[in-house]
């Protein structure tokens, strides 16, 4: 999986230091695959599991083993780095399987096998994608609306297919959310080496990337790729109308000045995300405070918060990302809370990856392989099957089944640690829902923060905002200079507040019936050909994965369908009604077994009618053998000059 330039000779120093500080369970399969030899999959030098998300760098192993695996992985790297040749350079799914579970320290199903193997081989920077497509017909081109992540994914499979595109983007620049996404500490809470393509590894900086880094990140893909030229910036999709008799789309366009223009193309890929509609809540009063007011995602550009008494309405991600990076500078912070959140304890928060460890990823391929290939497995699957509610477990209100109510142990031994001799507070931070009913965030010292004696939490809803503070229900009032809104973005509502309008003239707001969006495999709904969405309903793994690798997956397969579609001769692909109502009736079935759909929690993916619309109920694996190829049986499809 994996080649080497006997002429580029490795640092020999560099890789000294990068092995002694690197993690143990993965140059343990960087040594099976380098000399063959099978006995570092066996004891003594199993790995412990880990613990929680942590990496487990030493293994678990003592200091003798672990200087051994060192001394023995140096050995490997600079024989390669010489020209050896790698002793297993494409091993088998089962052995790859193997030896993920040796690396993990614990079960990974023999199911897992193709997608790791895949895993693996993008790890090692190995393009698996197809070849340009020799032969388009004429006017065959795309439109993709957004440029953030998902739409840079869209318009690098797009030009490696060889199709003309078009990008059209709000904002001027490209990167979405993490362009909008500006408040202090706002930073990715999924680890960087899998918050990445596999097209674009990246030199990251820190384990868990800062905003600047990601937005950093995703320019360069833009300009390396030349993505740029292809976006008309500052310009929004007001309306989308598809042609039958010229089996082409009609985008209707405004530009920042209110000029509009119309463009068309047989092909629409909707990459507008979910998190860019900030959620206002509805207080009287608002609009009347005096001092600065933000919603976190709006974040001005030089605001001081300096010897302020700030005000923050909400709890969720970006608080606990926002609170303790300004607790420091504000003269005190007042949290007004609307429910506890759970969060659990990451180990590399704010840290810097190594300069040596960053050499390793950069110039063994196989390390960075093998780092990334763990970290699919505990950040994915592992924690599925807890997510499952037992009908027969006894506790049904403060856990789902024994291994929910393990986590709760453990995340509540984590809160009890965290607030050292403010236990007062336990009451006021432990939530009474099981973990995982709303997403699981990561502690960024949050709970730490809130012990502050100038920091305050307050559990009563604010009733009421005035001039210079907020009143809550049981009528106290807190004086406050700033005022951050921490209250989440309009999720439900898919494609809104874009119209869209497919065959026979059915509008997409009309299908959905507002906010009950459905699409097959998150990506194709009925009545709407060559119409595809990334990142669209029910395709947020909420048990952990990445949205990164959740976009190239919808992507793979949206690109798929294109050449089948093309190879056919036909000129237009849309979902057959009875596969996507299928799919959808298995999407909610399993949604109504699982954590999601337990009562009592107030979560931001379910819509009005208590329908779970963003997460997807199932294991990555098996979506990624759902979506890995695509079908052209469930589509129904039209010919050219068919009208």
């Amino acid at each position: 999986m994996t080649t080497t330039n006997a002429s580029t000779r490795l640092d020999e120093a560099r890789i000294r230091s990068g092995v002694a500080v690197a993690n143990i369970p993965t140059l343990l399969m960087v040594l099976v695959q380098l000399t063959g030899n099978q006995r570092w999959l066996r004891a003594p030098y199993l790995p412990s599991g880990p613990r929680g998300l942590s990496d487990n760098d030493t293994a678990g192993l003592d200091e003798a083993l672990q200087a051994e695996v060192r001394a023995a992985a140096i050995d490997a790297i600079l024989a390669w780095g010489s020209g050896a040749p790698v002793a297993i350079p494409e091993p088998a799914p089962d052995t790859v399987v193997e030896m993920l579970r040796v690396a993990v320290g614990e079960h990974a199903p023999d199911d897992y096998a193709d997608m790791a193997v895949q895993e693996l081989r993008a790890g090692c920077g190995h393009e698996s994608g197809p070849p340009p497509i020799e032969h388009l017909p004429p006017g065959f081109e795309a439109v993709v609306i957004g440029a953030g992540p998902s739409g840079l994914c869209a318009a690098y499979r797009l030009g490696r297919a060889g199709i003309p595109y078009t990008v059209i983007e709000r904002n001027d620049d490209v990167g979405g959310s993490w362009l909008e996404n500006r408040y202090p500490g706002c930073a990715v809470d999924t680890p960087s080496h899998l918050y990445s393509f596999s097209f674009a590894q990246h030199d990251w900086t820190r384990w868990f990337a800062s905003r600047d880094e990601l937005l950093g990140y995703l320019h360069g893909i833009a300009d390396e790729h030349g993505i740029r030229d292809r976006v008309r910036f500052g310009t929004t999709v007001d309306s989308a109308t598809w042609d039958d008799d010229e089996r082409r789309w009609r985008l209707d366009l405004v530009d920042k000045d209110g000029n509009r223009s119309t463009i068309s193309a047989p092909i629409v890929i909707s990459a507008v995300g979910a998190f860019n509609k900030p959620k206002l809540p509805d207080i009287p009063g608002l609009d009347d405070f005096a001092g600065p007011l933000a919603h976190t995602a709006r974040w001005p550009e030089g605001m001081d918060l300096a010897g302020q008494r700030v005000g923050v309405i909400g709890n969720g991600a970006s608080a606990m990302q926002l609170v303790p990076a300004i607790a420091n500078a504000a003269e005190s912070v007042t949290v007004f809370q609307r429910s506890p959140q759970w969060a659990a304890p990451f180990e590399k928060f704010q840290v810097d990856v190594p300069e040596p460890v960053r050499y390793l990823l950069e110039h063994v391929p196989l390390y960075r392989a093998w780092y990334r290939l763990r970290l699919t497995w505990i950040f994915n699957d592992r924690n599925h099957d807890g997510l499952q509610r037992d009908p027969a477990w006894p506790h049904g209100h403060r856990s789902i089944n024994p291994i929910n109510d393990g986590q709760r142990r453990f995340l509540t031994r984590y809160i009890v640690e965290q607030l050292g001799r403010r236990l007062e507070m336990l009451g006021d931070v432990l939530p009474s829902y099981p973990p995982f009913g709303k997403r699981m965030l990561l502690d960024n010292r949050w709970f730490a923060t809130l012990t502050r004696d100038d920091v305050h939490l307050r559990t009563t809803r604010v009733a009421k905002v005035r001039p210079d503070g907020v009143v809550t229900d049981d009528g106290l009032e807190y004086p406050l200079d700033v005022l951050v809104l921490a209250t989440g973005f309009d999720v439900v509502r898919f494609l809104a507040p874009m119209h869209i309008t497919g065959r026979d003239g059915q509008t997409i707001q009309a299908a959905w019936d507002g906010d009950d969006a459905r699409a097959y495999l998150g990506v194709t709904v009925p009545g709407f050909p060559n119409f595809f969405c990334l990142y669209g309903p029910n395709t947020q793994f909420g048990h952990g994965g990445s949205l990164i690798s959740m976009m190239e997956l919808q992507m793979s397969y949206v690109d798929d369908l294109i050449r089948r579609m093309l190879d056919a001769g036909v000129d237009s692909v849309e979902c057959r009604r009875e596969v996507h109502e299928t799919y959808n009736r298995e999407v909610d079935a399993a949604h109504a077994r699982m954590v999601w759909t337990h009562p009592g929690m107030d979560v931001y993916y379910r819509n009005s009618k208590g329908r779970v619309v963003v997460n997807n109920p199932f294991k990555v694996v098996d979506f990624w053998r759902m979506i890995h190829r695509a079908d052209l049986a469930d589509y129904r499809t039209t010919a050219p000059g068919n009208r």
